[in-house]
C-alpha cells in the first residue's frame, strides 16, 4: 500500500511561469525523492515600470513516503 504526502513551494523566475514551475521542481527533486505530480495553486507576477519583472507559481508537490 502506498501513502502519499503533498507539501506547498514557491518558485519564481523572470522568464515566465513555466520556467518557474520547471525551477521548483528542479530545486525540490535534490531534497524530496518520488515526487509522483504536482498541482499549481496559484500564479502571481511582479510589476516593475509597468513591465513583468518577475513570475512566481505557488504549487503542491505529491510525492511517495518511503516504507
Amino acid at each position: 500500500m502506498a501513502v502519499a504526502r503533498v507539501t506547498k513551494i514557491t518558485a519564481s523566475s523572470t522568464k515566465g511561469f513555466e520556467a518557474a514551475v520547471s525551477a521548483g521542481l528542479k530545486r525540490a527533486s535534490k531534497t524530496v525523492r518520488g515526487i509522483t505530480g504536482l498541482h499549481i495553486v496559484d500564479q502571481k507576477a511582479s510589476v516593475k515600470n509597468g513591465k513583468i519583472d518577475e513570475y512566481r507559481v505557488t504549487m503542491e508537490l505529491t510525492f511517495l513516503l518511503e516504507e
